[in-house]
């Protein structure tokens, strides 16, 4: 495989100052991609730009939140203006709150939260880089979601539904953007370690902390899936290598749970 495969084109990664979108910007400098870091905080931004000089790819940082249609819009024309038109989107981020809980205990505010949070991030950023792909006829989308979302799990009733509007997104937008030869992917996440959010998961007492850790517990493989593992899968959605792959959900769960739709 050639390791420079990706060489000159322009990705962005919307919620990339951290965690997995990190690690995915930096799978995607590595293989060569121009890349276009985004997320709401400046000085995280300039932070995670230092971490990814080592790749030696040209980079960039544009803040924004991809929750408001106002801010992705201009995200967007500010890449395209800096890097040239997009090819590769991966929309990852977002907030985690409200985290698992008991149905019973949410909050009536929490339900239009995990909407605005959790699934606005995902498709507000396909909708404004859509027009500069549908001119070119070509692009390839990564949508980053939950497993919860094909695997019904106690206290992520609230998660699992708006991550599965996220899956059927993807193969409805699979469909329809065929015609413009742009692809559309899913990837469908559980616990995933060497990430804030892990540490955050199992520094304090609660709910979520008794969940994750008796999932932790149960991984066929014997540990959870890795961040850079979650990133080579998205980058091989991306890549040409899955030219013929298209409104498909890839789990990366260490084999948690198998089956889904």
């Amino acid at each position: 495989m050639d390791k420079k495969d990706l060489q000159g084109k322009v990705a962005l990664i919307t919620g990339s100052t951290s965690g997995i979108g990190f690690r995915i910007a930096e799978a995607l400098a590595k293989r060569g991609a121009r890349i276009a870091l985004n997320g709401r905080r400046t000085a995280a931004g300039e932070e995670a730009l230092g971490r990814l000089a080592h790749t030696g790819a040209e980079s960039i940082f544009e803040p924004g939140s991809a929750a408001r249609y106002d801010e992705i819009s201009r995200v967007v024309a500010a890449v395209e203006r800096r890097l040239g038109p997009i090819d590769i989107l991966v929309t990852s981020g977002g907030s985690e709150k409200p985290g698992p809980t008991p149905f019973h205990e949410l909050k009536p505010e929490d339900f239009l939260k995990a909407f605005e949070t959790r699934y606005l991030p995902r498709v507000f950023p396909v909708h404004a880089a859509l027009s500069g792909m549908r001119e070119r006829q070509r692009g390839s989308i990564v949508l980053i979601t939950t497993d919860a979302a094909r695997h019904p799990t106690p206290g992520e009733a609230l998660i699992g539904s708006t991550g599965a509007a996220t899956i059927l997104m993807t193969k409805a937008l699979a469909r329809e953007f065929s015609r413009w030869k742009i692809r559309v992917n899913c990837v469908a996440l559980t616990l995933t370690s060497d990430t804030p959010r892990y540490d955050d998961i199992f520094s304090k007492p609660g709910f979520e902390n008794k969940l994750f850790s008796k999932a932790l517990s149960r991984f066929p493989l014997g540990r959870a899936p890795t961040a850079e593992e979650v990133a080579q899968v998205a980058v091989f959605l991306a890549s040409d290598q899955a030219a013929q792959v298209t409104g498909q959900t890839i789990s990366v769960n260490g084999g948690l749970s198998f089956g889904g739709w």
